[in-house]
């Protein structure tokens, strides 16, 4: 036990303005004499007004709140026999002696009896005389009163000790007094007897809990109780600790609320900084969600440095799962601390020791586990460069100073920028689903429906399927999510959660409009007490009374993947089966994404609606479909010209796919067009041996879609000509003549233009407008896989001696 004070003293309690005094407690202990200093600043903490609404009763100690309690509630068993049981009293008037079934006392009882007439009749009897009581019975626990002036207990404990005292003679007497349970009373809860750290965990972990809108029924909670006072446990947050075995850890509802009520005491007496000296952290603490856990990390100094640098990073942590976010930085410490525990003689715990070889040894360990298949390359480039980020910072606090945890470590133990492995060059975007498979789970969403909070689910994956927003922000809608712009178009009002932006528009189609509307007015039917700015959209079936918590992410993954996992086999157009793995709740946005994309959505415009800040973040979103570029670059290349104007390709629908594939890696983008010249090609285009002089090579291609960009070009050399032309003085004439544009380039690309616009001049409407399609596809493509947007770069080749930086524009498809 903690340090024990005199319930008329002045204790210091931590955070409060005023010591808490025996008048600041009463509302919890009554008139007991000595208690606790923790208890004490545990009982400050408990709201007088919620020991009232659930029938706290200090002097008794017993909780007895009304049946029609929200959280607390239990149902009255019929009968009047069970009325009488829950009396306290005996029925006569005034009589202060414990009743037994019949309503009387055990005096009353007998003279009832000698008279023949009935219990009513009997206590209507004005020469009835009130009995005085015969004192508290001597069980711990028990409120009552004892049944006669010659025992020591109640009538169902004396009769309990009896038998128990048969059952095992020598049975010590004061043990069962302390430990023994009171009698079961329908609807209570007696901490009579209980130490009273134990009285105000309790009950300040009850009020917790039901402020949190979870249900406990008393006779669980009674049941927690008795355990506790059968294990004579000292307090709630040891008990919880103990193992499965014991009589503690019996029942998954009780072992559920012994666990809470631990948590919320503990919490309640803990802050910062007591919280930073342990090896699990509460990030409630903190002001944050989830658990952090140091234990994983074998080498103490290694321990106390990580737990520095979590204490400096965690402000700065932001986004829906900060403490997801920690645990995944914590992870390369923790094989960090593996390598060095298994590679040297004193398993790294002298930071002193260690240098760069202990580095080497972490590299080879990370290298070996990837190529044995237990981490991913990705996985191995993150852990370097979190354990790089890391022990930086651990230098940058001065923890390796003297004094520090880490004093003494080496300047070499750490990651250099060459020491990162590079990570896999991931090909084009690809967890949209397709259309086909998108419209067969639109078809099964009526199963979604079934079972419960199934109206609710259902309206987040429709909601998540129509709008591409993240899991996240479609399950903390508000219930006023939904307004409308002056004319009349629905738009959706949501908070970016990863990003902290908040009150983001989104425009949606008037159907996904009905279905929030609907939604909206279940939700208002569902509590229609709650304030409209408390409700949520999506309201949690569990722990909700009022409808202000939202569906949890972990219940939609569940119901979602239970639901795809029961569908029949899901086929592609061609009649392939697709793998519903891949069929997950963030799938829908890649689809959002893909499905705009696919409909000629500027990637600017995408991005906006995304709600991304760079548009590099959005094109890892979305592709090009395969078969749409595969026609597109068919039609173009149909209209393909050499630099002499000369059409190349006009049988390009005829291509093999492999064909495709070659003209796809044997060339390179240039200004205007394609490059062919292989010197150029391997690398990169940044080897032009001509400067950059399309127009005068044979090895440039070019087509349609290059059309803008041509005539741009035409413009720009024009007056080009034009600007030096005029430029009478201050220029040598070897520099004048080097800068203008020649003749016969301007030819060049005007009769290429010419010959592009009289190819396609002859064709009908409906052609044309394929090409224009096409063309569209190919521009969007090369725009969402160069920087910057719109138009790829060239890397231009190294100048040397021999060969001179390029004059020509910036090289442009």
């Amino acid at each position: 036990m903690n340090g024990v004070v005199t319930a008329p003293a002045n204790v210091a309690a931590a955070g409060s303005p005023a010591p808490p005094t025996a008048q600041s407690v009463s509302h919890v202990f009554g008139d007991i004499g000595v208690l606790d200093a923790q208890a004490v600043r545990l009982a400050v903490l408990v709201d007088p007004r919620f020991l009232v609404e659930c029938g706290w009763d200090p002097a008794s100690q017993v909780l007895a709140p009304p049946p029609n309690h929200p959280q607390l509630g239990w149902t009255p068993p019929p009968g009047p026999a069970q009325a009488a049981a829950n009396a306290t009293s005996c029925v006569v008037p005034g009589c202060s002696r414990p009743p037994g079934s019949h309503g009387l006392c055990r005096a009353h009882r007998s003279r009832q009896v000698l008279r023949g007439v009935s219990v009513g009749e009997f206590a209507a009897d004005p020469a009835r005389r009130a009995l005085d009581r015969l004192g508290p019975c001597l069980v711990a626990a028990c409120p009552r009163d004892r049944s006669g002036g010659r025992v020591d207990y109640c009538e169902p404990h004396q009769i309990r000790w009896t038998r128990d005292r048969r059952a095992e003679p020598g049975r010590d007497e004061a043990r069962w007094r302390r430990t023994t349970s009171p009698v079961v009373v329908t609807g209570q809860a007696s901490l009579a007897g209980m130490p009273p750290l134990i009285t105000a965990q309790v009950l300040y972990g009850l009020q917790q809990r039901t402020r949190s809108g979870a249900h406990t029924r008393v006779q669980m909670l009674r049941l927690v109780v008795e355990d506790l006072r059968h294990a004579q446990a000292d307090s709630v947050t040891t008990a919880s600790s103990v193992t499965t075995a014991s009589p503690l850890g019996t029942g998954r509802e009780k072992r559920t609320v012994l666990t809470a009520l631990a948590r919320h005491a503990a919490l309640a007496l803990s802050d910062p900084e007591t919280e930073k000296a342990k090896d699990v952290w509460e990030l409630a603490v903190f002001g944050l969600a989830g658990r952090l856990t140091f234990t994983t990390i074998s080498q103490p100094w290694l321990r106390q440095a990580a737990k520095r640098w979590a204490t400096d990073e965690l402000p700065r942590r932001r986004g829906d799962n900060p403490a997801h976010v920690m645990r995944s930085l914590l992870a390369g410490l923790v094989r960090l601390s593996q390598s060095l525990r298994g590679s040297r003689p004193d398993h790294g715990n002298h930071p002193a020791l260690l240098g760069r070889r202990d580095i080497e040894s972490f590299l080879h360990r990370m290298s070996y586990l990837t190529a044995t298949g237990e981490c991913s390359p990705e996985l191995r480039a993150k852990t370097c460069r979190d354990v790089k980020r890391i022990l930086a910072r651990i230098r940058a606090l001065g923890l390796t100073r003297p004094g520090g945890p880490a004093a003494g470590l080496g300047c070499d133990f750490t990651l250099a920028c060459g020491d990162i492995p590079a990570e896999p060059e991931r090909g084009e975007p690809g967890r949209d689903l397709p259309a086909s498979i998108m419209a067969q789970l639109c078809e099964q969403l009526p199963v979604l429906q079934r079972g419960p909070s199934g109206r609710e689910i259902r309206v987040a994956v429709e909601l998540l399927m129509d709008t591409g927003r993240r899991p996240t922000e479609i399950l903390r809608l508000p219930v006023d999510c939904l307004t409308r712009d002056p004319d009349g178009a629905a738009v959706l009002i949501y908070d970016n959660h990863k990003r902290d932006r908040r009150e983001r528009r989104l425009p949606i189609s008037q159907a996904t409009a009905a279905v929030i509307t609907t939604q909206q007015q279940r939700v208002r039917d569902r509590f229609p007490d709650t304030p409209l700015a408390e409700l949520v959209l999506l309201p949690s079936p569990h722990a909700n009374p009022t409808g202000a918590k939202s569906l949890s992410g972990g219940l939609l993954d569940l119901r979602h993947r239970d639901w795809v996992d029961q569908l029949p086999a899901l086929r592609r157009a061609d009649g392939t089966e697709f793998d519903k793995t891949k069929i997950v709740p963030y799938a829908y946005r890649h689809t959002y994404a893909q499905r705009h994309a696919d409909a000629g959505i500027a990637v600017d415009v995408l991005s906006q609606l995304l709600d991304h800040r760079t548009l590099e973040v959005t094109r890892r979103y979305y592709r090009v479909g395969e078969q749409r570029r595969r026609a597109a670059v068919d039609t173009v290349t149909a209209h393909s010209f050499d630099r002499h104007g000369n059409r190349l390709w006009r049988d390009a629908h005829a291509l093999l796919a492999s064909e495709h594939a070659r003209y796809a890696v044997g060339d390179v983008a240039v200004p205007y067009g394609r490059c062919t010249e292989p010197a150029n090609v391997k690398a990169g285009g940044g080897a032009c041996p001509v400067r950059f002089r399309c127009a005068g090579c044979d090895h440039f291609r070019t087509d349609i879609s290059h059309l803008p960009e041509l005539t741009a070009y035409l413009d720009d050399l024009l007056r080009t000509r034009e600007r030096l032309a005029a430029t009478l003085d201050g220029i040598d004439e070897w520099a004048r003549a080097d800068a203008t544009p020649t003749t016969e380039e301007i030819t060049r690309i005007r009769r290429l233009i010419n010959h592009i616009n009289g190819d396609i001049a002859g064709l009908d409407a409906v052609e044309r407008g394929r090409i224009d399609d096409a063309v569209a596809i190919l521009r969007r493509h090369r725009a969402a896989h160069t920087v910057p947007l719109g138009l790829p770069t060239i890397r231009a080749a190294a100048p040397t001696p021999m060969t001179a930086p390029s004059t020509a524009p910036e090289a442009t498809a």
